[in-house]
């Protein structure tokens, strides 16, 4: 390789990351490997990946080298990780994110763990699959606001690349389509799967008896009848992997933060449903307690307010959820009364005691999804 060719690679380079000389001497001649994805025997099986994406190790470093680069932003500020951390178990610590220019998001960033089980993406569930969705980041003017094709051309002209997508999609020719596939590749093997709780359900761990008192309230819909006792948590967050039924649109509901007057148009805007006005998707609860602030606005700041929420302060609307209506650990027989769980303090602890279980720390620490560019 000529000098002046390697001047203008360094010269690229070092404007913004820090890649090594080596890397850029990597055998992209190399056969595919299909990666190998490990996936817990407790977790559901009912996840697809696309066959015209399937796994590859390649294909997964090349979609972690474009999660993390902030050039395909409009004016290389933002990556993916700027608003998916993951200190945050890939999600942020603010209430709305923070674009280009410093323009704010319309809603909290949510969590990236274990996306392969989910079918419906964005708060509102307005596309049905993770190559569909990496893309609305990019041309969304307040946050990366640059339209994919540009996105393309940019990283075309970036000597690191076109190698890599040769090797990984056939072609050096970078499309959209390609971006697309390789950022849902690595996105898909962000699985979390070793919280104590976890650890619990492998038989590796033994909860306080304040998490295992927890974990029975969260699984539990109250029958006040017949004295059982419950948070009604399990209802929306369900199984092992504590996130929205995956059927459909089943995942979505309208959890009480406000009454008709204020409802936002939520899973209504996709369907055109006046019924499911105010439905936002049950995200994961996995890492709760990393991913503050909550709702799909981030108006609760602890997962204490959330769980008063739930507790006291339920807004009816016509379209609120009956299983949250339903739920109290008191009969209720005035029809008009406040909807209210009236969970005690102390349970209200053991439920907040089993969210914190749900936090792994080894997933927000796994150099397999850390930031490339940063050698450790």
């Amino acid at each position: 390789m000529r000098l002046p060719l390697l001047l203008s690679i360094f010269v690229v380079l070092s404007c913004n990351r820090k890649i090594s000389y080596e890397e850029t001497l990597e055998d992209f001649n190399a056969p595919l490997k299909p990666y190998n994805l490990q996936v817990p025997e407790y977790f559901s099986r009912n996840f697809r990946i696309p066959a015209d994406n399937p796994l590859t190790e390649q294909g997964v470093a090349l979609g972690r080298m474009l999660f993390y680069d902030k050039r395909l932003s409009a004016d290389n500020t933002v990556a993916c990780a700027s608003c998916h951390q993951q200190s945050a178990a890939f999600s942020d610590n603010n209430r709305f994110s923070k674009g280009v220019e410093g323009r704010t998001t319309q809603r909290n960033s949510m969590s990236l763990a274990n996306l392969l089980w989910v079918n419906r993406f964005f708060w509102d569930g307005r596309v049905s699959s993770l190559e569909e969705q990496v893309l609305h980041p990019l041309s969304n003017p307040n946050e990366m606001n640059i339209s994919p094709q540009e996105a393309a051309s940019k990283l075309q002209r970036l000597p690191e690349y076109p190698p890599r997508f040769k090797q990984v999609f056939g072609s050096e020719q970078i499309t959209p389509a390609n971006i697309a596939k390789a950022l849902a590749q690595f996105e898909r093997t962000l699985i979390s799967s070793n919280s104590r709780y976890d650890r619990y359900l492998r038989g590796e761990y033994k909860p306080t008896p304040l998490e295992l008192q927890g974990m029975q309230l969260f699984f539990t819909h109250p029958i006040p009848e017949i004295g059982l006792r419950g948070g009604n948590c399990g209802d929306c967050h369900i199984g092992p992997l504590v996130q929205g039924d995956p059927t459909g649109f089943r995942g979505f509901h309208n959890n009480g933060l406000d009454t008709d007057a204020d409802l936002q148009p939520g899973l209504q805007a996709v369907t055109n449903n006046p019924n499911d006005r105010g439905k936002f998707r049950a995200v994961s609860l996995r890492n709760i307690a990393l991913t503050a602030p909550y709702m799909h606005d981030g108006r609760f700041n602890t997962l204490e307010e959330v769980l008063e929420h739930y507790d006291q302060h339920i807004k009816m609307s016509a379209t609120l959820d009956p299983l949250i209506i339903e739920a109290s650990n008191q009969i209720r027989h005035d029809e008009n009364a406040p909807i209210q769980l009236h969970l005690t303090a102390q349970e209200k602890r053991a439920i907040l005691a089993f969210l914190h279980m749900l936090t792994d720390s080894t997933f927000i620490q796994d150099k397999r999804f850390s930031n490339p560019f940063i050698k450790n």
